[in-house]
Formats: structure tokens, C-alpha cells, sequence
């Protein structure tokens, strides 16, 4: 059966059964930015994602009909400005004005370094004891073979078992496409999509999950605050915290921080803070992008630091805050201490 060449789509299809709502594709080009991949045609309505594998899997925003005719590759334009970039005038003898072209001064080559050590590539395996729908697609690179049966795809040495694919991730840097496995780049998104896989094995339709546990590592996280006369407000910027695993326990005069971010990686530390709290008052809420604590204070005066210290600060104090979405930063409600508010009132 004849592929779909359109972008985001990619099926095989049957050309008896191929109507005006069979194809969903992106009209647009892909844009990579900063590590962000996203559709030009529908990056209003699809947010851009980090990892390569979710991009691939944004839905189409256009709907017709499958073709297996060439996408039409635009010719880029030739810039002819860069011609007489290179021309050096000298005046002879006579007046006359002589125009050359000079080489232009090629810096000095640096010295080469060895290249890094690469940390080995762990690859997925397919579990055999999992069932698997017909249809489904092998989860291995650069394949897109659908699967049929276990007889067909799965058993045995046939030629239907063999994948061919890429081991490694794909890398993107400065316009140019193609897999870290491999040499081969390109410019063009579609021909990166057809970029042939450079090792053979088997398919993965159901990858096994891996048992081996990873080395747990210890990270930081930016902590900000800001106070009211009642309360504080502390930020801990951790992204996706496991929130079922992760702990913030409020003691008097102290608050423990016990959090598990993606993969192996967790933050833990003890703030030992500036003045006592209530911990039946305060509170904390886990977001995707932060854990936000605040914490009611015994008495109104104001916190010169969030984390006691033993060192002499001198007369240094600190205004309070207003409430708002991200602290002081867009804050909507005044707060005022009781001698602001009785002259106020």
C-alpha cells in the first residue's frame, strides 16, 4: 500500500478507501527553537513540547484526503550580495583604480581537543509476555512498521521481525537535522523523516519495564519569599514534583523540604526560619512548576531573612509584600500593617 507523504500523517493507506476526511495533517513546518518543537500552522492551539517523540505525536490541524506525491520543496533564493563582498581597490601609478579579489584571512586553527567520552545508550526491549493490538507501531526510531500478529512481527528470524532504526536521539542544531547515531544531516524536515535507520534488530511493540534502579542525585532549587504582616510566602521552583513521594512538613520554627523530581534526581533541606510560625495555620499546594508554602506568623513583625542566622546584620529590614499571582510582581491587594490602617481609617 502506498504512504502518505504529508506532514504529520505518514499512514499507509488504501487507495479504494481514501476520501477527503481520511488524511489529518499540518499544513505548516516545523519549528524548532530553543529546544522547543512546535507546528508554525497550529503552535496557537498545539503548545511546543521539549521531548522529540511528543512532538511526532501532535495531532494534525487539517483534514483531506491521503497522497503519495512529493512535497513541493521550496528552491531557497541565491544571495548574490556576497559577490563583490571580497573586491580590494588599489590605485596604480597612472591614478587608474585596480579591483582584485583578495582571500579573505582565515583564522588560525585552534588546537583539537579530544572528543567527550559518550555515556552509553541503554536500549528498549520488547516484552513478549505483552499482548499487543494490531496496528500499533513500533516504538523504536525512524521504523513506523504497524504491527500485524506475533507470528509476523514477532517470532521467528522472517523478515517482518527485523526493525531498522535509530539508537540514539535525534539532534537539531542550526538548521541542519538528523540522529546522534549517524552523520548523515540534513535541512529539509521531510527528508530528515526519511533518513534510514542505521542499526537492525528487533521491534519493540511493548518495551519492558527496566528494574534497574538509578543513582539518586541531589539537586538545588531556587527558594523565594515574601511576607505580609501575617504571613510568609515561600516559592520552591521544582518542576514536576512527584507529588504522591514528596513531603513539606511545618514545625514551629523550621520547615523540611523532601521533594522527588523527574528521574533520579530529589531536593531536600531544612530552612531554620527568621521568626515561629503556627503550623496548624500554614499551609502548602504542589503546582507544575513550583510548591508554594505559606506560613502564618506568631507575631507581625517583619522578617529580616526567611532562614535565621547567627551573623549581625546591622539596621536592615524588609518591606512587606502585597498579594498577588507571583509575590510582590503583580500583586492586586494593599496590606498594611495596624499603624498604616488606623491612619488610613
Amino acid at each position: 500500500m502506498p504512504r502518505c507523504t504529508r506532514k504529520g500523517c505518514g499512514q499507509d493507506y488504501d487507495v479504494t478507501t481514501n476520501d477527503p476526511y481520511s488524511c489529518t495533517y499540518h499544513t505548516g513546518a516545523p519549528v524548532f527553537h530553543e529546544g522547543l518543537k512546535s507546528w508554525s500552522c497550529c503552535s496557537d492551539v498545539n503548545k511546543p513540547v521539549l521531548d522529540f517523540d511528543e512532538f511526532m505525536k501532535i495531532a494534525g490541524c487539517t483534514v483531506s484526503s491521503h497522497t503519495n506525491e512529493a512535497p513541493e520543496v521550496p528552491t531557497p533564493a541565491i544571495n548574490t550580495s556576497s559577490v563583490n563582498s571580497n573586491l580590494i581597490m588599489k590605485e596604480a601609478k597612472d591614478g587608474a583604480e585596480v579591483y582584485s579579489t583578495g582571500a579573505p584571512k582565515l583564522a588560525s586553527p585552534k588546537p583539537s581537543l579530544p572528543p567527550p567520552v559518550e555515556a552509553p545508550v541503554i536500549e528498549d526491549e520488547d516484552d513478549l509476555d505483552v499482548p499487543v493490538t494490531p496496528g500499533t507501531v513500533c516504538k523504536r526510531k525512524s521504523c513506523g512498521v504497524a504491527f500485524v500478529s506475533d507470528e509476523v512481527n514477532r517470532i521467528g528470524d522472517g523478515d517482518e521481525t527485523i526493525c531498522t532504526y535509530h539508537p540514539a536521539a535525534p539532534i537539531f542544531h542550526e538548521g541542519s537535522k538528523g540522529y546522534i547515531c549517524c552523520k548523515r544531516r540534513v535541512l529539509e524536515f521531510d527528508e530528515f523523516l526519511k533518513i534510514e535507520g542505521c542499526k537492525k534488530g528487533r521491534h519493540v511493540f511493548a518495551p519492558k519495564q527496566r528494574t534497574e534502579l538509578q543513582a539518586e542525585q541531589f539537586t538545588d532549587c531556587r527558594v523565594d519569599h515574601y511576607q505580609t504582616p501575617k504571613e510568609v510566602h515561600i516559592s520552591v521552583f521544582a518542576k514536576q514534583v512527584n507529588k504522591e513521594k514528596s513531603t513539606v512538613a511545618i514545625e514551629d520554627n523550621q520547615i523540611h523540604f523532601d521533594l522527588y523530581l523527574p528521574g533520579p534526581k530529589r531536593f531536600r533541606r531544612t530552612i531554620i526560619l527568621f521568626g515561629p510560625v503556627d503550623p496548624d495555620g500554614s499551609s502548602y499546594k504542589f503546582y507544575n512548576t513550583k510548591v508554594e508554602v505559606v506560613l502564618k506568623k506568631l507575631d507581625t513583625r517583619s522578617w529580616t531573612l526567611l532562614e535565621k542566622t547567627t551573623r549581625d546584620l546591622g539596621n536592615i529590614s524588609l518591606t512587606f509584600g502585597v498579594g498577588g499571582r507571583t509575590g510582590t510582581i503583580g500583586g492586586k491587594d494593599l496590606v498594611l500593617d495596624e499603624q498604616n490602617t488606623n491612619r488610613v481609617n
